[in-house]
């Protein structure tokens, strides 16, 4: 497993990551050959490192569990939003549930609150979830920007089982990397060879 995870983390970016996070973050669970899969938001630590990496957290955030389990929600609904759009399909009530939800995360202002002792107060919500509501919002604000814009259009699932990735069609590529391109062009031809000889 260590031999996939060195090389699936050496794959390129799938074309269009580079300029939507919400592609990065549909592609971060990934399915490999042999049944075998990696979840590049699989824990707290690695969902803080993804989110550094793409200026989203502080490095030094203290990411907790429950944080991570956000992201690997709104992950599974910008999956599901981006599958209904590429098979031209309504999106489903709870993508699209999801999407507002992380939009409207992000207060614009310190919200009010009462203690027991000192009576009403304003202040901003906890900073690490604070952190990872404001990275949910621009993740989510960039997925519904990519489902509306001009770009939906070119929005793909690469075509080379069992990868998982979207990525922006550029003229008729599809597969997301020259590597999945390859595995379906040897796919094709064993089948043929196969057939050939049963024939």
């Amino acid at each position: 497993m260590e031999e996939f995870v060195s090389v699936e983390r050496g794959l390129p970016p799938a074309p269009g990551e580079d300029q939507y996070l919400s592609l990065a973050l549909a592609n971060s669970s990934l399915a490999l050959p042999g049944g075998y899969s990696i979840d590049l938001l699989g824990s707290p630590g690695a969902s803080n490192e993804w989110l550094s990496e793409r200026d989203l957290a502080p490095v030094e955030s203290d990411m907790q569990e429950m944080c991570a389990s956000q992201l690997r929600s709104l992950r599974e609904q910008v999956r599901a939003l981006f599958s209904a759009r590429v098979a031209g399909l309504p999106a489903l009530p709870a993508a699209l549930s999801a999407i507002n939800d992380a939009l409207t995360r992000v207060p614009t202002a310190p919200l009010l609150h009462w203690d027991e002792k000192t009576g009403p107060y304003r202040a901003v919500p906890h900073p690490t979830s604070q952190v990872v509501d404001h990275a949910l919002a621009t993740l989510a604000a960039d997925a519904a920007d990519l489902v509306v814009g001009p770009d939906s259009e070119r929005l793909t699932a690469c075509g080379s089982s069992p990868c998982n990735r979207f990525f922006l069609r550029r003229g008729r590529r599809h597969w997301c990397s020259t590597r999945c391109g390859d595995r379906a062009r040897a796919a094709r031809a064993y089948t043929r060879r196969t057939q050939h000889k049963t024939d």
